[in-house]
């Protein structure tokens, strides 16, 4: 029976979550082209404050998310997820970057990581899981030999949505200012063997 759970967000004036691209290469270079793990981060905290009632992860007007506000969040973010030069490429990185920022506004948020090694019927189950319980996913990209993901390589976004259509099952990938479904068969199996995978929270 085909499915769909897809689950709110937020929008920045009309992008759908914040963009790296918002900052400048000029004097802010480091998060324009490799800031993607802080902006997932952003998203998520002001995802789980929003819809959660977790008001300590967001030192902002929630009712009013501005362009300027979540630029200065980018910035307390990046003391955490910096982008260094290789970028933020393994999960035990975010983790522990993430999980210093949410441990020091005593915030509860477990937070673990899912191997890209892992099965793709396994991961399929643990997305929904997360999904149906409301939660939102980071996931990590890291090199993928098909055409149509190279925007989304060595990337992390927002995993937020799925859609089971028939034999196929898709992911709603939140990145850039949209909302985009992809064949999730298709972005699991990168044909590299070195992996990224996704991040599990649990509330």
């Amino acid at each position: 029976m085909d499915t769909k759970k897809e689950l709110p967000h937020f929008y920045i004036g009309e992008s759908l979550g914040g963009q790296q691209k918002w900052y400048s290469r000029i004097t802010d270079f480091a998060m324009n082209v490799g800031g993607c793990a802080a902006v997932s981060a952003c998203d998520c905290a002001i995802y789980f404050a929003k819809y959660f009632g977790l008001r300590g992860l967001y030192p902002f007007d929630l009712e009013n998310i501005s362009r300027e506000d979540y630029l200065r969040f980018g910035k307390i973010m990046e003391l955490y997820l910096y982008p260094r030069w290789t970028g933020v490429d393994k999960l035990e990185i975010y983790l522990d970057g993430f999980g210093r920022f949410l441990q020091e506004r005593g915030v509860d948020l477990k937070l673990s990581g899912w191997s890209g090694e892992n099965n793709f019927d396994d991961t399929r189950k643990i997305i929904c899981r997360q999904i149906d319980a409301g939660i939102l996913i980071p996931c990590l990209n890291l090199k993928h030999k098909a055409a149509e993901l190279q925007k989304y390589v060595w990337h992390w976004f927002i995993l937020n949505g799925y859609e089971v259509r028939g034999e196929n099952f898709f992911v709603k990938a939140v990145s850039y200012g949209i909302g985009r479904w992809i064949n999730f068969a298709t972005l699991w199996e990168t044909g590299y063997e070195r992996k990224g995978g996704l991040i599990l929270f649990e509330i």
